[in-house]
């Protein structure tokens, strides 16, 4: 059996290594769209839909990356809208990653666990926040021992505030990242034995591309870890740091908001909102051209890293 990290890899090899993120809030959606929906909820999963459909027949990305914070903000219609994206990702045959970056313990740890890896909002992959500790990530390593899944453990993030406890010192001289990478390596030698002959292990590691030094450093400190990439586009983050990162064992870029309100830049469909002729087809036209652009930005940074 494939672990879905190692499904994933081969995926990003195929289509290329962008990640598109499903983090739709409902204000990114027009008014002379959103109007036509009987809700928000309504609108953001019809706006999900016309995106995952553009990009799984464009080939323009290996997974989507569902941020769960949105939909919970809609109640329970959000949470409805949130679990048939999933549905949907899963019937495009990409692979779906849920932003959920649950921490805790014990039996709480494990009621996130089964929350998330079974049932209505079962998913291939997860994030997840290692900072209570290493023993709230085995409730999720055992769902990728019996049944294949995946999950990515924050290891530096892309947000400026990372530096408060990420890249804390050590008495030793290191950084708190730096144990947890630890720990991700043991995790992924421990998991070389359970699923041999793949090609990574199926706990990844979430590493942001808003530092260059930093990218370079932990992509030869973990090269047998596959990446998670946020911070491509409008966080500033430089497709060529994304390419770094993407090297050895490999990885996926996440892009949000580049994507989700490409038709912000698009002559065309400002002209139809100001006319008020714009439809949800003319969004999802704007977003799969938007993919389809940052597939080929990242695979020419790569290019020019060979």
């Amino acid at each position: 059996m494939k672990h879905n990290m190692q499904k994933l890899q081969e995926l990003a090899v195929r289509n290329g290594p962008l990640c598109v993120g499903l983090d739709t809030d409902p204000s990114y959606i027009p008014e002379c769209v959103r109007k036509n929906y009987d809700s928000p909820a309504e609108a953001v999963l019809a706006y999900n839909k016309e995106i995952i459909s553009r990009v799984a027949s464009g080939q323009s990305a290996c997974c989507f990356k569902v941020q769960i914070a949105y939909y919970e903000a809609m109640g329970l219609a959000g949470m409805a809208a949130y679990a048939q994206t999933l549905k949907a990702v899963r019937e495009s045959g990409l692979i779906c990653i849920s932003d959920i970056k649950r921490g805790d313990i014990a039996n709480t740890a494990s009621a996130y666990a089964k929350a998330h890896f079974t049932g209505e909002f079962e998913t291939d992959i997860i994030t997840v926040n290692p900072y209570m500790g290493f023993d709230t990530l085995k409730p999720f390593t055992e769902y990728a021992e019996k049944n294949g899944k995946g999950l990515f453990v924050l290891l530096r993030t892309s947000n400026p505030g990372m530096t408060d406890i990420e890249q804390q010192e050590l008495k030793d001289g290191s950084f708190v990242l730096d144990r947890v990478g630890g720990e991700l390596d043991r995790l992924a030698s421990e998991f070389a034995s359970v699923y041999e002959g793949q090609t990574c292990s199926p706990v990844g590691a979430v590493v942001g591309c808003t530092e260059e030094q930093n990218a370079r450093m932990l992509r030869e400190a973990h090269p047998d870890v596959f990446f998670l990439i946020p911070g491509y586009g409008a966080q500033g983050g430089a497709a060529r740091i994304a390419a770094t990162l993407l090297l050895k064992a490999g990885g996926t870029v996440n892009s949000s908001r580049g994507i989700l309100c490409a038709w912000k830049k698009s002559p065309t469909c400002l002209e139809k909102e100001q006319a008020g002729t714009l439809t949800m087809d003319d969004l999802g036209d704007a977003a799969g051209a938007a993919a389809l652009a940052a597939k080929n930005d990242l695979e020419q940074a790569l290019r020019e890293l060979a």
